[in-house]
C-alpha cells in the first residue's frame, strides 16, 4: 500500500482555478499502476482496473469537497483490496469523521480503515498556528499558495476574529479558501505539507515555521514540484 505526498499537477496551471487544486494538491494521488507495486493477499477481494480508477477519483473528489478540512489539516490515502486507509491529521473530531463518511459511499468501496489522528486541543498549538501562519502566508514569495494572501485576520473574514475569540479555537473557524502549505501543530511541534514550486520555496517556508514564538520544531515535507518522486 503506498501513501504519497501530493499531486503532480502544476501550481502555476491552476491559480485562477481554486477549487481545483483542493482536489490536485491537499491529497495523495495514487494511480492503479502505483496500487498494483503493493497488491493486497491473495485472499482479499480487489477491483478490476477501470472499477480502481474511477474509485480512485472518486475518493479524490470527495476529499477534496469536504467543507470542515482547512489549512490546519493534512490528509492522504492508500488502497488495500477494496477498502480504503485514511491518514494524516485533523485538527477537530468532525474533520477525521467527515473524511471516513464521504467515502462509505461510494459504490465498490468495502470500507474505511480511518487511521487519521485528531490533534489535541491545546491553546499553546492555537497561537503557534497563528504565527506560522501569518509568517508563512504574509511572505511575498509565498502569497501565491495562498487564495486570501494575508494575514490569519484578512482570511477569516468579516466577524471572523470575534468568532475565533468566543470559540477560543483558531481550528473551529480556520482561514477560508486554498492554501497549498499546510500547517500541522502537535504539542508545539510544526510539520508542513503541500506542494510548491521551487526549492527555494520551500526552504522559505521552513525559515518562516522555525521563525515562530513558542514552535519547538519543525519538519519541513513540503514537496517540490517536478523534482523526482513527485
Amino acid at each position: 500500500m503506498t501513501f504519497l505526498p501530493g499531486s503532480s499537477q502544476s501550481l502555476h496551471r491552476f491559480r485562477i482555478q481554486l477549487p481545483l487544486l483542493t482536489a490536485l494538491l491537499a491529497f495523495v494521488c495514487i494511480s492503479v499502476a502505483a496500487v498494483a507495486q503493493n497488491p493486497a493477499p491473495s485472499n482479499t477481494a480487489t477491483w478490476s482496473q477501470e472499477d480502481g480508477l474511477r474509485i480512485v477519483n472518486e475518493v479524490q473528489k470527495k476529499l477534496g469537497g469536504m467543507v470542515n478540512y482547512g489549512v490546519f489539516d493534512w490528509i492522504t490515502f492508500g488502497i488495500q483490496g477494496k477498502t480504503i486507509v485514511l491518514k494524516g491529521y485533523a485538527s477537530r473530531p468532525l474533520v477525521k469523521t467527515e473524511a471516513g463518511n464521504v467515502l462509505k459511499k461510494i459504490p465498490g468501496v468495502a470500507g474505511v480503515d480511518n487511521q487519521i489522528q485528531v490533534l489535541p486541543l491545546s491553546p499553546m498549538d492555537d497561537r503557534i498556528r497563528v504565527e506560522v501562519y501569518n509568517r508563512i502566508y504574509t511572505q511575498p514569495a509565498l502569497r501565491i499558495y495562498n487564495a486570501n494572501q494575508g494575514t490569519i485576520r484578512s482570511a477569516l473574514g468579516p466577524g471572523g476574529g470575534s468568532a475565533v475569540r468566543m470559540s477560543g479555537s483558531i481550528v473551529n473557524y480556520p482561514p477560508r479558501g486554498f492554501h497549498a502549505i499546510h500547517i500541522i501543530v502537535k504539542n508545539g511541534r510544526v510539520i508542513l505539507y503541500g506542494v510548491v514550486n521551487r526549492e527555494s520555496d520551500k526552504s522559505i517556508a521552513g525559515i518562516q515555521a522555525n521563525s515562530a514564538p513558542g514552535a519547538f520544531g519543525v519538519d519541513n515535507d513540503l514537496v517540490v514540484e517536478n523534482q523526482p518522486g513527485t
